[in-house]
């Protein structure tokens, strides 16, 4: 969920094919009013004038001393600039104007690269940092680099749903395929949820929502000072980064959307979830493979087959004596999931089914427990990815529709689907006015070119949703990464894409419509550790 070597960050979850479509009550407005547009004008105009006062970051955020931190005032409501107003944080690194390659030529600054690594509910505060990394030094040579925690996030106006203190339930048990008792618990939990955003949050809850995030990223520019934006968006982060080059063609100087989420509003959420649900099915039989291929080194069986049984005998045990009396099967499939994200945690994970299996516990409870102190963040990034989500578009209100759909899916799909559906369901009881999504189109010769970066068999933003962002923007080039699926590839291992991520944010060239790279090698088994010597 959180940023690797690459720049990207996991989308909630996502989707099937058919749904009971919500009353048309749900839609509160289909496309952005006039005062809304008059409104973020107004903001912008106010931030350009304000700038940003950066200083010291506050000691919690543990950034190194060149990264300065400031504030980014903008309206809760942009129909009504002039109320109440929320401070967004930003983060800064300078460019560095030194060529890595040649300290002593000087490099042309060329403004800030704004960040967004996904979630929804995911800060980028800590993006400045990447400049230190090899593969980010040329564009932190030219760039400021700079992150921001969107609204609701962090200490930018935080949302809470429940009382972080309650928020990890574990060892809990998450059957893949759940009765009709669980179900019921599950739903009434999520009912709950739902109720205490709306009693927490009041009449703020309906204000968090991607075109507002579109419109604060707008906001965020001006107070720069930079004129036209230069964005990379990861994850969700493409698409409110899709919704802002749709309202705000003129802004945009270069995008970069990494890790592409399907930005068809047909597709705004529920059925972007299903889709993800069955992504994920995919991606862990590549993770189960990969074991499979290395069983001299994790003893756990010569096919995906086996190594799939051995998860579902790991599964079996924890539920009924849980790890360390903090690890349940729901915490063991958290952990298993984060595999279908990324691939160079497949040697850890790996290792740690393996150890539990043999009789070690100790690696997986390391990996899969709850940390208490780590409550907040979780409970924060979670009520905002469903206040972003929920408060986005129409969802199915009847349960029937969802018990229906994840029924089908899980069939095919177990790894992931319920647990997905579980995630999700406070949208179905959700107590704020829901939006139509916006239409993302841009036109021939209405935006610059843009970059679009996707993994092949990315599971957390399936493959066909870069395709149909590429679609949408007239002059965009896509660049797909072969035979992978890492979730975000901007700056990670493959120095292909990184080739073509330069050549646009630094000299602003694309390789025409369509490239590819070659995926980079899988990673190393991890072998166990010897005992120590007595």
């Amino acid at each position: 969920m959180r940023t690797t070597a690459a720049v990207h960050v996991a989308v909630g979850s996502v989707l099937l094919t058919t749904w009971a479509a919500a009353p048309a009550s749900a839609g509160t407005h289909a496309a952005p009013s006039a005062a809304e547009l008059r409104g973020t004008a107004v903001a912008a105009a106010r931030a350009a004038d304000r700038g940003i006062d950066f200083g010291a970051c506050p000691a919690e955020q543990q950034l190194p001393g060149t990264v300065r931190c400031g504030t980014v005032r903008v309206p809760l409501d942009y129909a009504r600039p002039n109320g109440k107003q929320i401070r967004l944080t930003v983060s800064r690194s300078r460019a560095t104007g030194k060529d890595p390659d040649n300290s002593k030529r000087k490099v042309r600054r060329q403004g800030s690269l704004v960040h967004n690594p996904g979630g929804p509910g995911a800060s980028g505060m800590y993006f400045p940092m990447m400049g230190a990394l090899p593969e980010w030094k040329r564009i932190a040579a030219a760039y400021d680099l700079v992150g921001y925690a969107p609204r609701g996030v962090g200490r930018s106006a935080p949302l809470s749903c429940t009382d972080p203190g309650t928020f990890f339930k574990g060892p809990s048990k998450a059957p893949v395929h759940p009765s009709e008792a669980y179900k019921r618990k599950r739903v009434a939990r999520a009912k709950a949820y739902a109720r205490g955003c709306a009693e927490r949050a009041g009449d703020a809850l309906r204000h968090y929502n991607s075109l507002n995030n579109a419109r604060d990223l707008d906001v965020v520019r001006a107070a720069l000072g930079e004129n036209r934006l230069t964005f990379l968006g990861s994850s969700y982060g493409t698409y409110f980064g899709a919704l802002y080059a749709t309202l705000f063609p003129s802004h945009v100087r270069r995008m970069v959307f990494d890790a592409a989420v399907d930005p068809d509003p047909k597709q705004i959420w529920y059925r972007n979830n299903l889709d993800q649900s069955a992504a994920f099915e995919h991606r862990w039989t590549d993770f189960l493979a990969w074991v499979a291929r290395h069983d001299d080194t994790y003893g756990l069986g010569g096919t995906a087959r086996e190594v799939r049984a051995g998860y579902a005998e790991a599964r079996a045990r924890l539920a009924k004596n849980p790890a360390g009396g903090k690890v349940g099967p729901e915490q063991l499939q958290a952990a298993m999931l984060q595999a279908g994200y990324y691939d160079d945690v497949w040697p850890h994970h790996a290792r740690a089914l393996s150890a539990y299996l043999k009789g070690d516990a100790a690696p997986l409870v390391e990996l899969a427990q709850e940390y208490p102190e780590a409550a907040a963040e979780a409970e924060n990034a979670r009520a905002v990815y469903l206040a972003v989500e929920c408060n986005d578009a129409p969802w199915p209100t009847d349960w029937a529709v969802w018990d229906r759909d994840n029924t089908r899916l899980a069939r095919r799909a177990p790894f992931e689907t319920w647990a997905n559906v579980w995630t999700n369901l406070p949208c179905a009881y959700w107590k704020a006015p829901r939006q139509q999504p916006l239409d993302v189109r841009a036109g021939r010769g209405e935006l610059p070119p843009t970059l679009i970066l996707a993994a092949e068999r990315d599971a957390a933003a399936p493959y066909h949703g870069a395709l149909e962002l590429h679609r949408r923007l007239a002059g965009s080039t896509l660049v797909t990464e072969r035979d992978a699926g890492s979730h975000g590839i901007a700056g990670g291992p493959n120095a292909c894409v990184n080739r073509h991520l330069e050549a646009y944010l630094l000299e602003g060239r694309v390789p025409g419509r369509h490239a590819s790279c070659a995926a980079h090698a899988q990673p190393k088994p991890q072998p166990q550790p010897r005992p120590a010597a007595a």
